[in-house]
């Protein structure tokens, strides 16, 4: 029983956490997705079937799960709110040196996604 909500509990924080991470710029969102799905699997199997038939994260879980790999899609998709999300925060940050490490960041975080099999 202790171990269910254990990872119920981990596997909602990573679900909020994925979802905050499609609006915040420096938040992975994939990861926790993925964690969330496991820790589901193992503590609560209706949320673990909710999540696997979500309309938008259901196939993306799947193909992951199959391929580990990603659709074009999600790439061309992620690349582009990458760009987006970072270009913001470098134009808003105050200070010269956050600039710089979200240009590091950016360079490190985009060299890795672009890395990442694709799969149709």
């Amino acid at each position: 029983m202790i171990r269910r909500t254990f990872f119920n509990l981990i596997g909602g924080v990573s679900l909020l956490l994925g979802i905050l991470g499609i609006f915040l710029p420096l938040l992975p969102t994939t990861p926790f997705v993925l964690l969330a799905s496991a820790c589901f699997m193992r503590g609560s199997p209706r949320f673990h079937h909710w999540l696997n038939q979500h309309p938008t994260l259901g196939p993306m879980l799947h193909n992951w799960h199959q391929n580990r790999a990603v659709t074009k899609r999600v790439k061309r998709n992620g690349l582009i709110t990458i760009l987006l999300s970072f270009s913001f925060s470098i134009y808003v940050a105050p200070v010269f040196w956050v600039k710089c490490m979200l240009i590091v960041l950016l360079v490190v975080l985009i060299t890795w996604f672009i890395r990442l099999p694709t799969h149709e």
